[in-house]
């Protein structure tokens, strides 16, 4: 059965021979991963962190505490053989980049009361009728607007953001 992702529909876009080494082949890439991931997965992994500590143990950590854990987490992901393509930005800069993405989004959402239900919750939905084909993908978080009742979904982003134009198009 073909299952589909943001991710591979957006790799074969970007070039058809990209999707099949990676996909198709399996090929490995030549560096473990890139900068971006690394800092994505700090950031997105430290988030998690923070709303567990917020609907589970209905714990606040402090700023302190989240930067820690989001520093902790960048070294635990962080090797010599990440790729930094960047000539103008160091990994240094990146890890600094995520740890204002973390300031910025504690101080805009504090004290986190936004009625989360889920986090990192698998979706799978059918393409067709019969189910043979399906597309995949993972919510980072799942919320319910206590003023308005309506359910959210929220997608961490460390990159840059579409234009309002592409946004309504995007198909993730």
């Amino acid at each position: 059965m073909p299952v589909y992702s943001h991710s591979r529909l957006s790799s074969f876009e970007q070039c058809p021979f990209k999707y099949k080494c990676r996909y198709i082949d399996k090929l490995k890439p030549d560096f473990d991963a890139s900068i971006e991931v690394v800092l994505g997965k700090a950031v997105h992994e430290t988030l998690e962190w923070l709303y567990e500590n917020v609907t589970k143990k209905s714990s606040i950590p402090n700023l302190d505490s989240v930067v820690e854990h989001y520093i902790a987490r960048w070294n635990a992901n962080f090797s010599s053989t990440v790729k930094v393509v960047s000539t103008v930005l160091s990994s240094k800069d990146y890890l600094n980049k995520g740890i204002q993405y973390i300031i910025s989004y504690y101080l805009k959402h504090q004290p986190f009361d936004d009625g989360t239900l889920k986090l990192e919750m698998g979706i799978k939905l059918d393409l067709d009728q019969t189910g043979k084909y399906q597309m995949v993908g993972f919510i980072d978080r799942l919320a319910l607007n206590k003023k308005t009742g309506e359910y959210e979904i929220h997608d961490y982003k460390t990159g840059s953001l579409p234009s309002k134009e592409k946004f309504k198009e995007d198909r993730q």
